[in-house]
Formats: structure tokens, C-alpha cells, sequence
């Protein structure tokens, strides 16, 4: 009897569903994981005739799964901790190339390989737009991204220094206060000059900035004077010139480690906020404040994912910078997206082509540091699934034995 075959069919579908269900319920701890649904369709229909207003009699051949539809709603973010894990928040999908094929993902649990690129837990690398000097192009080429133990910040020579600080007005003449100063040279080495200030008459201060011998080379005095001069101040303890102090090299000198001396090696600035930083009261000598610009060369000690996919670097010598900024996918239709296996997606023709962008722009979403998208499946709502399914397929499953007894009544029918 044909008739079989249409409660056949309706055992398949809800096999295949079944299935489905199996597959949510399998991956509810699963990173990232988005639930899928399969869609019912009834099969192609048998015409029998017509009735007499005209009316189309017919009877259907059954059922089948027509497709399968995937949820994509945002899961809830974990927080793990980890500085790599990186949860979407919203839409979109990390790119990942793996031998040269690009794939896409919602599981962020990312790793640092040997090489210090950010990969995925099979080996992937995560694509973003690289960083150059800490500054991002997100208009570049997608390429990896390195976060390594190898990145380095390069150093910076002091370029300005300020000391906020008083001189006792209370000193007699030829009373004397010195303050350490460590600056940079280019090659990120640091030098201690030394601030000398002798009190040569009421409400005047003479000033000598020197360094050690050792540290430049030509030098015939030790130590070697860089700057000497005259401060003033006023009877309320102001200084009265605020302008920058241009502190040189001597002609001929050079700092004994081959560091470049620019023509002014730095500029001591007397003013801070618009304010005279030196001041003249009846209060002991003191440095309240020594502030330079310059700093050595640092590495990588460690790093966080901001909201809008940015790695930020903090270094070994106090500087953050940009490490690169991890990009986000989104299409046209998500349906459209071939599940790979592993959190992984492949475009087709039907999901159209990777729309790329930083998070937080467009229809993308953002992106959370040390956390991990969980699973979306919901157990309620997939068990209450898994009873409907099951009570379709022993539905045709009985209608399966009814269609028998039938046909053994048919048979017993013939002499």
C-alpha cells in the first residue's frame, strides 16, 4: 500500500528533528553555540479527481524537514578572567584564517601561539588591523594580530622636566639645596643629573645642572656642568621669569653610550599649569614634585580587550599602547551560513559576502575582554521540544502498525 510511505516519511522528519533537539541538548555548554530548528514541510500531493463545484479532491504524501532555521540571539557572557577570551555582545562573527581558508565564529576562546599571534583553540588566527607604533588603521588589510611576550615599547629621551618645588627664603647667603633628576637618552639609558641651587643674595637663587664624568664621553671636569644661571623671586616668594630653561650638551660632548644629543638635550620647564613650579618661602628646601618625560623601552607584561575590539598593551616601563583591534563579520542573511563544526561558519552564496568592520560600528556589536559567549540553547524550551518530537514520531509510528493491520485484513480476505 502507498499509504505506508507517508508515515514513513513522517518517522524520517521527526528523526531528523529528534536529532536536532539531541544536538541543542549536546551543546548547552558549548561556546558561542547557536540552537537550530528544523522546519517541517508536507511532501508533494496525489490528485483524485474534483468535486462537482469544481473543488481539487487531494491527499498528501507525507512529510519532510525543508530546512533547518538557526537561532542567532547573543548568549549570556561569562566572565572567565582570561585575557584572550573575547565574548561578542550583539552582532557579528570573529574572522579566522586558518591555511589560508577564512572562517567565522562566535567562540572567543582565544589563545596566544608560540609566534605571539591570537588564535583560536584549533589554530586559527584571529584577523584584525594590526597596530604600527601603537597607532591602528581600520581601514587596513585585515591581517593577525601580535600580542606576544615579544612586543616591545620603544623608549622616549626626556624631552621636558619641572620640579615643583620651594626654596627655604630663610637660608643665608651661600646656603645650598641639590635634588636628583634622572633623565633619558634616546637609547632609553638613564642619567642622574644633579640640580644645585646656592642662595647668592635675598630673594636670589644661582643654579648648576651636572652629570657624572662617566656617563659622557670627551668630558675634561667631573662632574660636567650642562646648564648653570640665575633665579629671582619676588618679596611674596614668586618667581619672577617662568620661561622654559634650554639645557644643552657642551660643545664637542656626547653621552658615552652613542645615544644622539639633540641641540637641546632638554627643557627645564619653571612654570606648571600657569603657575611658577619653584617658590621662595620661610619653609625648609624641599622637592615636592619631579615630573620628565622621557622613559627606557619596555615588554609586553600584559594586555585587555576594550569594548570596541582594541588589544590595549601595558609595558614594562608604565606605556600602553595599541596592539591591534580585532575585526568583526556580519551578512546579509545569517541563514545563509554553513555550519563547519568546531564554532565555525562558512559564507555561500545565499548568506552573501563578510560585511567587515570594527566593534561598535554599523549593525556590529561589542565585544567583552575576559569573558565567553555561552551557549543560547535553553534546556526548558528544548525538552519541551524534545516531548513534541517524540510524540509525533510514536504518532507515526502507530499509524505505521494501523496501515499493517490493513493490510493484513486486505490479505485475509483472499481465499
Amino acid at each position: 500500500m502507498s499509504a505506508f510511505s507517508i508515515p514513513l516519511s513522517g518517522l524520517d522528519a521527526y528523526s531528523s528533528a529528534l536529532s536536532a533537539v539531541s544536538n541543542n541538548l549536546a551543546n548547552l555548554n558549548t561556546t558561542g553555540y547557536k540552537t537550530e530548528t528544523p522546519q517541517f514541510s508536507d511532501l508533494f500531493y496525489q490528485q483524485l479527481g474534483s468535486t462537482g463545484s469544481g473543488n481539487p479532491i487531494q491527499v498528501g504524501n507525507g512529510s519532510t524537514i525543508g530546512g533547518t532555521e538557526t537561532n542567532f540571539a547573543t548568549g549570556s557572557p561569562q566572565s572567565t578572567g582570561v585575557p584572550s577570551d573575547v565574548a561578542i555582545q550583539g552582532n557579528g562573527f570573529f574572522v579566522v584564517n586558518t591555511n589560508g581558508v577564512t572562517s567565522y565564529t562566535r567562540n572567543g576562546n582565544f589563545n596566544v601561539n608560540s609566534a605571539g599571534y591570537l588564535t583560536t583553540s584549533s589554530g586559527g588566527l584571529v584577523m584584525g588591523y594590526p597596530a604600527l607604533n601603537g597607532v591602528i588603521n581600520p581601514n587596513g588589510v585585515l591581517g593577525p594580530i601580535a600580542m606576544g611576550a615579544g612586543q616591545t615599547s620603544p623608549p622616549n629621551a626626556t624631552a621636558n622636566v619641572t620640579l615643583g618645588m620651594n626654596l627655604n627664603a630663610s637660608d643665608s647667603v651661600g646656603a645650598s639645596y641639590s635634588a636628583p633628576v634622572t633623565i633619558y637618552d634616546a637609547l632609553g639609558a638613564s642619567h642622574q643629573l644633579t640640580f644645585t641651587f646656592t642662595k647668592t643674595a635675598a630673594n636670589a637663587w644661582g643654579y648648576t645642572i651636572t652629570a657624572p664624568q662617566s656617563d659622557i664621553a670627551g668630558a675634561a671636569t667631573n662632574p660636567v656642568t650642562l646648564g648653570s644661571g640665575t633665579l629671582n623671586f619676588n618679596g611674596s616668594g614668586q618667581l619672577t621669569t617662568t620661561g622654559p630653561v634650554a639645557v644643552t650638551m657642551p660643545a664637542g660632548d656626547t653621552w658615552a653610550n652613542g645615544a644622539t644629543v639633540p641641540a637641546t638635550l632638554f627643557n627645564w620647564q619653571l612654570a606648571s599649569g600657569g603657575a611658577p613650579a619653584i617658590t621662595q618661602v620661610a619653609s625648609p628646601s624641599v622637592v615636592l614634585s619631579n615630573v620628565q618625560d622621557g622613559y627606557p623601552s619596555g615588554t609586553l607584561s600584559s594586555y585587555s580587550v576594550q569594548q570596541d575590539g582594541t588589544v590595549e598593551g601595558t609595558f614594562s616601563n608604565g606605556r600602553s599602547a595599541a596592539l591591534g583591534q580585532i575585526a568583526l563579520a556580519n551578512f546579509a542573511n545569517l541563514q545563509g551560513l554553513i555550519r563547519d563544526g568546531n564554532g565555525a561558519y562558512s559564507s555561500t552564496l545565499g548568506s552573501g559576502a563578510a560585511n567587515l568592520g570594527v566593534p561598535g560600528t554599523g549593525s556590529l556589536g561589542t565585544v567583552a575582554g575576559g569573558s565567553l559567549e555561552q551557549s543560547n540553547a535553553d534546556i526548558s524550551t528544548e525538552f519541551t521540544q524534545l516531548i513534541q518530537d517524540e510524540t509525533g514520531y510514536q504518532a507515526n509510528s502507530r499509524a505505521v502498525t494501523t496501515m499493517n493491520n490493513v493490510e493484513q485484513a486486505a490479505i485475509s480476505l483472499i481465499p
